[in-house]
């Protein structure tokens, strides 16, 4: 997520390494960088023309704080200017206290509105809510059908009527008056989209909140559109009064234009972000969190929430009991692989770390998840005791175990090899409190001793090369050389010790 935006604000910011006072004349290259960055990400112009006016005049001149370096300082300047260019998180729902309190979505076709009325169903059930579904787009041949699918999922009622003899208008009236008969407080209604705003649609959206008269309406923007989602969000507010704005599929935007830009074109608050096809994956618009993740700061909290819903907290008490006691398998890393899997795909995962964004170069033309996969696979066809002590391993059990993979047997055996180092890392950090624990993958992601795609790329890439014997024994004698003098570094600094 956000990768282009990330890697060219990065090097912008990059420039600000000067000394002393922070002045316009030293300023002017980075400034310039940063302003390119976020036009090559599709941010809107006036709105960078705005920011960057807002960020000279917060920088120039600005004195050296004591300990902190100048290009420390602009990012701090440039993190809350983009925090405040993307408005305060706004997730509220007002709710009527005498009837059901009705929610229309509208937006262009494709931008996942029939998707979002499932996800924002689910998480209304979350608040105590009973919600109903109307399907109101009579356009889109699957929408209705999709609709109800996600009803019988979710155990939510929807009201459909068949498409050729329907209007929309009174499908969405006869809607709410259904769920006042079913006792149900919350009617969505996901209406019609169109390739491109036309009068046609805009007509008939305004006779649906004229006839109906929704609570709230709130725009669905497919973030991956840039700029285009944000015009259209324009248009429709200017039709329709909008309330908040959703934006989907925002963990593919890798430019991330439209989440910096729809606030301050509309005027109106994004409301929640689509992460995903899976329904629990409508999230809260945080500013805070997403530009700490364009900036490459990473999102521990976020890492923190996926690893709740994720981990079992009886299993991990054990893994951390097993660990301490110097016992880490086979079997223990593919519950860890199991419980990642979980948690979102390693891409994601990465993001969230503080300082691994910039691994994602290590990974390249490399599908980490599938990847991963293939790993469990090849844990999978071993047996309890070869997990247990993969060095029972012999050659004979690694052409075993590739046939039942579906892999090359040197696979297995780099498995294996790969695994001795990540088991010596993960026994010196069980001793570490979760902070320690960050703070040595951020410093081994920053000096590129730590890659989460080394066992990975043991395996055949898309380029059909692989790493060298003396290439992989290379990158194990750095990672564990750079785990020791972390650790020893962290074990100094509990002591207030020495902090090189």
């Amino acid at each position: 997520m956000f990768d282009d935006i990330q890697h060219r604000l990065s090097d912008a910011l990059g420039r600000f390494k000067v000394r002393g006072k922070l002045t316009e004349a030293n300023m002017q290259e980075g400034l310039r960088a940063v302003r390119t960055a976020l036009l090559e990400a599709d941010v809107n112009y006036e709105v960078v023309q705005r920011f960057m006016k807002r960020v000279t005049e917060k920088a120039a001149g600005q004195e050296l704080i004591k300990s902190v370096r100048p290009d420390q300082q602009i990012v701090k300047i440039v993190h809350d200017e983009l925090i405040e260019l993307m408005g305060e998180g706004d997730p509220h729902i007002r709710f009527e206290k005498a009837g059901p309190t009705v929610i229309m979505l509208c937006g262009l076709q494709g931008s996942g509105k029939t998707t979002t009325c499932g996800k924002l169903a689910r998480r209304l059930i979350g608040l105590g809510r009973k919600p109903l579904m109307v399907a109101a787009d009579l356009q889109r041949p699957a929408a209705i059908e999709q609709l109800l699918v996600l009803g019988r999922q979710l155990d939510v009622p929807v009201h459909a009527e068949d498409p050729a003899a329907a209007d929309p208008v009174e499908v969405c009236r006869k809607g709410v008056l259904e769920a006042e008969k079913l006792g149900r407080d919350t009617v969505i209604l996901d209406t019609a989209g169109r390739l491109h705003v036309d009068d046609e649609l805009m007509g008939q959206l305004k006779k649906i909140e004229k006839k109906v008269r929704p609570h709230q309406v709130y725009f669905v923007c497919d973030a991956l559109t840039g700029q285009d989602a944000v015009a259209s969000a324009g248009a429709f507010n200017e039709a329709l009064e909008l309330d908040g704005v959703i934006m989907t599929k925002l963990d593919g935007d890798a430019r991330g234009g439209a989440a910096l830009s729809v606030r301050q074109v509309t005027g109106v608050p994004v409301k929640f972000v689509g992460m995903g096809e899976k329904l629990e994956r409508l999230d809260p618009f945080d500013p805070e969190r997403i530009v700490g993740q364009m900036l490459g700061m990473g999102d521990i909290v976020g890492l923190v929430e996926a690893a709740k819903d994720a981990v079992d907290e009886d299993e991990a008490r054990r893994q951390q009991e097993r660990m301490a006691r110097g016992k880490f398998d086979l079997d223990d890393f593919r519950k860890q692989i199991v419980t990642m899997k979980k948690m979102g795909s390693v891409k994601d995962l990465m993001g969230k770390i503080p300082g691994m964004n910039q691994m994602g170069a290590m990974l390249e033309g490399v599908d980490a998840d599938a990847e991963v996969k293939r790993i469990q696979g090849i844990i999978d066809s071993m047996t309890p005791d070869e997990r247990r002590d993969p060095h029972s391993i012999d050659i004979g059990r690694r052409r075993r175990i590739a046939s039942g993979a579906g892999c090359e047997p040197q696979d297995v055996s780099g498995l294996v090899k790969q695994f001795d180092a990540m088991a010596a890392m993960v026994k010196g950090m069980s001793q570490m409190s979760m902070m320690d624990r960050v703070r040595m993958l951020s410093g081994l992601g920053k000096a590129g001793a730590f890659n989460p795609g080394a066992i990975l790329k043991t395996t055949k890439q898309s380029t059909g090369k692989r790493l060298t014997p003396k290439e992989r024994e290379k990158q194990k004698k750095l990672r564990e050389k750079e785990a020791r003098r972390i650790q020893k570094e962290l074990r100094e600094k509990r002591k207030g010790g020495p902090n090189p």
